[in-house]
């Protein structure tokens, strides 16, 4: 092969286009107008004799071919920007860029020590901390929108993550809640019982939820409410009963006179983790947040 011939901003095309899955983002992400990227997809289609991308409704796919090029690609792009010093040194101290954060409202308190002590270590960086999208991510693209999501895993997308710490789920009521027995609710009660849920959409089925499911009930939920945080007012002073993660019923209970018990259908386990898209993996200030993050030192 003739090296001189090697158009190496077609392999950067490429690379957008592939993680895209659209030529008028890609033409944004590297610079170019859509003419010039629409040229650049035309070119790539004819060398490796393959659509690539396929228009399906209003929105495009990748062709089996472009989804097995796409790691390869990915790992070349990595190399060559490493060889030729693409890749910006990162110092905490000096730099200054927003992160953009979705994540549930008791993911946020409870990592609010991570999120303080980054800032504290790199004063130029900012937290936009966003709500969990309503929508189900689909494609792995589609986390490019943040920099980090933090979410239970089996909620839909393919990113890489870390997990960032293990709770379990118990059932919160009133303190003088009836149905509440020597510490305890039975399962017949639990069903019975009107229930305060939090939902994040669709795309976010709690795993306490998918259990109860898989279980054939479904409980009577008389309040719904987006925020974790909040179910433990809700609940107080009612007969109504909430699921949540036992971090926050020990953060909470005591202050809003409401008791915690187990759940009966056994532990449930609450897993939190954090995740990212594959193309900021090897990111050095994705790599240094997410060692800070996860507590896990970068390799």
């Amino acid at each position: 092969m003739n090296l001189a011939n090697v158009d190496l901003n077609l392999l950067y095309g490429l690379h957008a286009l592939l993680e895209e899955s659209n030529v008028t983002r890609a033409g944004e992400r590297i610079g170019v107008g859509q003419s010039s990227m629409s040229a650049t997809l035309a070119r790539l289609r004819r060398q490796y004799g393959d659509d690539l991308l396929v228009r399906v409704g209003r929105e495009y796919e990748l062709t089996p071919l472009a989804r097995s090029l796409l790691p390869q690609v990915r790992r070349t792009i990595t190399a060559l920007d490493r060889a030729l010093g693409r890749v910006s040194p990162f110092d905490p101290r000096t730099d200054e860029r927003t992160v953009t954060v979705a994540s549930s409202d008791f993911a946020r308190i409870e990592l609010a020590d991570r999120f303080g002590q980054i800032c504290a270590e790199a004063p130029g960086i900012q937290f936009d901390l966003q709500p969990l999208p309503r929508q189900a991510i689909v494609a792995d693209q589609e986390l490019l929108t943040y920099d980090f999501v933090i979410a239970v895993p089996g909620i839909g997308f393919q990113g890489e993550s870390s997990t960032l710490f293990v709770d379990h789920y118990v059932c919160i009521a009133d303190r003088h809640n009836p149905l509440i027995r020597h510490g305890s609710i039975s399962w017949e009660d639990f069903c019975a019982a009107g229930h305060a849920q939090a939902g994040f959409g669709a795309a976010h089925h709690t795993p306490v939820q998918r259990r109860i499911s898989e279980l054939g009930a479904s409980p009577h939920v008389t309040v719904r409410t987006h925020s974790l945080v909040q179910l433990p007012q809700i609940v107080a002073g009612t007969d109504l009963i909430a699921l949540v993660p036992s971090r926050l019923a020990k953060r909470s209970c005591s202050a809003t006179g409401t008791v915690a018990v187990e759940v009966p259908i056994g532990r449930v386990e609450l897993i939190e983790a954090l995740w990212w898209h594959p193309s900021r993996a090897s990111d050095p200030a994705t790599q240094w947040l997410r060692s800070r993050l996860t507590g896990i030192e970068a390799s």
